[in-house]
């Protein structure tokens, strides 16, 4: 017998809500026509980042800049925008709305946390891994757990074993 789901509306909240101030804005999601578009228009711009393309131009131009944040934002940006919101905050929220219909809530609150600068949200480079890592440059004193087997987990050089010399 097949297994029994739970109605998706008791798990699944299709919402995305940002505060500004006092304000908080609830944006629906997307038609699935309209996620599709903004899944494609995505997907060329990360491939032409991974091609470690040099793009000299914008990818969108004014209009599409505008239809995208429509895209993502619905109704809610006309709000935003009879509201007074400037356009930089009402553009911040497009693209978080953006990356939450692409990547999920996960990615959407990370790049509302950044405030609009992308390299906030690129991994940490090599040197500042390195750093991180080594924190103080002390060395570790935290011992490493023995064998609970009673062996010693090491091979002898030779002499301790079958065929060994003694």
């Amino acid at each position: 017998m097949g297994a029994r789901f739970e109605a998706l509306d008791e798990l699944f909240d299709d919402t995305l809500t940002l505060p500004f101030g006092d304000t908080e804005y609830v944006i629906p999601s997307p038609p699935a026509e309209d996620g599709l578009r903004v899944q494609r228009i995505t997907s060329l711009a990360a491939r032409l980042q991974a091609g470690g393309e040099a793009i000299n131009t914008e990818l969108l131009d004014d209009d599409e800049e505008r239809d995208l944040l429509e895209l993502c934002l619905g109704p809610v940006l006309g709000e935003m925008l009879s509201d007074g919101i400037s356009w930089s905050r009402a553009r911040h929220a497009g693209l978080t709305a953006m990356f939450w219909i692409v990547s999920g809530p996960e990615i959407a609150e990370k790049y509302w946390k950044t405030g609009g600068d992308p390299s906030l949200m690129a991994p940490p480079n090599r040197e500042t891994r390195r750093a991180k890592k080594s924190g103080s440059g002390a060395a570790s004193t935290t011992k490493r757990r023995g064998s609970t087997s009673g062996t010693s987990g090491r091979k002898g050089s030779g002499s301790g074993r079958k065929g060994g010399t003694t």
